[in-house]
């Protein structure tokens, strides 16, 4: 295989296709030869090219990921995505390389491409297979049937309400289907920091602090006990 993979995306979403394609492409070691809304596209690309690696929707109409990809070389290999965590297991009975769940963040991305390179290039130098990430500036988050953007810059805190989130923005507030610890994985460290359990707030909308409570726009957001070592640590140091 040679050092450039090549992919195909193949999803029925457009703005998923999208948004895979706009982090793919910030990917040096990644070509996206094409996209695909459903599996018949998919086929043909197949046979006019030479595909590395395919990012494949499982929940397709007419004929489904899984489907596809048990008809398939096991020479390609396959990176899943889904909005449904119930398939992982299909997934991996299928050796898939990984499984992603949507919204799929830029570093989780990262994380599969490298595994996959990890598997599959036999390498000499580090330079062989590395990755040259452009930092992202915002992530993607399903609310209302709709995946909106959401620049790191307008979040002000993240407040927690079990299987949800509530993100803070700087004139509104967007409810998401997502859990804390998922949304803290996607967010740059070093703007970002867990307070409590239930709370991550922007270190640079913070106005002031004490050892109970950070506050931002006139909000005093707790800091739990188990947190309270490491964000005065942070903020002692801003």
């Amino acid at each position: 295989m040679s050092k450039v993979i090549n992919c195909i995306i193949v999803d029925d979403e457009p703005v998923a296709r999208d948004i895979l394609k706009s982090h793919l492409q910030k990917v040096a070691a990644v070509t996206v030869v094409a996209t695909c809304k459903n599996a018949i596209e998919a086929f043909n690309e197949l046979n006019a090219h030479k595909i590395d690696l395919i990012f494949l929707d499982i929940n397709m109409p007419e004929i489904s990921g899984l489907s596809f990809a048990k008809s398939i070389t096991k020479s390609t290999k396959i990176i899943f995505t889904t909005a449904y965590r119930k398939y992982a297991v299909d997934g991996f009975d299928l050796q898939a390389v990984d499984y992603l769940l949507k919204p799929i963040s830029f570093e989780r991305l990262l994380q599969a491409i490298n595994k996959f390179l990890n598997e599959n290039i036999t390498v000499t130098t580090k330079s062989t297979s590395e990755i040259h990430p452009q930092e992202t500036h915002f992530i993607f988050v399903r609310s209302d049937r709709k995946m909106i953007k959401i620049d790191f810059s307008e979040i002000n805190y993240i407040e927690s309400f079990s299987d949800y989130i509530k993100i803070h923005l700087n004139n509104t507030t967007i409810l998401t289907r997502e859990t804390i610890t998922n949304i803290e994985a996607k967010l740059p460290k070093k703007d970002f920091i867990r307070v409590h359990r239930s709370f991550i707030v922007a270190v640079p909308k913070i106005t002031l602090f004490t050892n109970e409570f950070v506050e931002i726009n006139k909000k005093a957001i707790p800091i739990s006990r188990s947190y309270k070592k490491e964000v005065l640590r942070r903020l002692d140091h801003v």
